[in-house]
C-alpha cells in the first residue's frame, strides 16, 4: 500500500519517466515481505539501458528493475534507498520522510 504523495508529484514522475529521464519518487509503503521498512523510492526511467547503466553506479542488478510497460523503475529502500539519495543529492526526499534518522 503506498501513500504520502501527492498527485502532482506523482504525474511529475510519470512524465520525467516517460521523456527518457531518471527519476526519483519516494512515498510511504508498507509490504509485510520487507518489515522495519515504511517508505521506498522508485526511481525510474523508460529508456531501460539508461536505467541499468544508472543503477550498476550503485551495484543494482538489471534484474531487479520492475519491467512496468509505462513506468520500468528500480525499488530502493532501508540503507540504500537512504545511501542512493544522498548520492544524488535528493535532500528534499530525505528530509521529507526523514531517511536520515532511520
Amino acid at each position: 500500500m503506498a501513500f504520502g504523495v501527492k498527485r502532482q508529484e506523482l504525474q511529475r514522475w510519470k512524465s520525467q519517466v516517460q521523456n527518457g529521464h531518471i527519476a526519483f519518487l519516494t512515498h510511504y509503503w508498507l509490504d509485510d515481505r520487507f518489515p522495519g521498512c515504511d517508505t521506498v523510492t522508485k526511481v525510474g526511467c523508460a529508456n531501460v539501458d539508461k536505467l541499468a547503466a544508472w543503477g550498476k553506479r550503485y551495484n543494482l542488478k538489471k534484474a531487479w528493475i520492475h519491467h512496468d510497460p509505462n513506468f520500468p523503475h528500480f525499488d530502493l529502500f532501508g540503507d540504500r534507498q537512504y545511501n542512493i539519495l544522498k548520492k544524488e543529492q535528493q535532500w528534499e526526499q530525505i528530509k521529507r520522510f526523514s531517511l536520515d534518522t532511520k
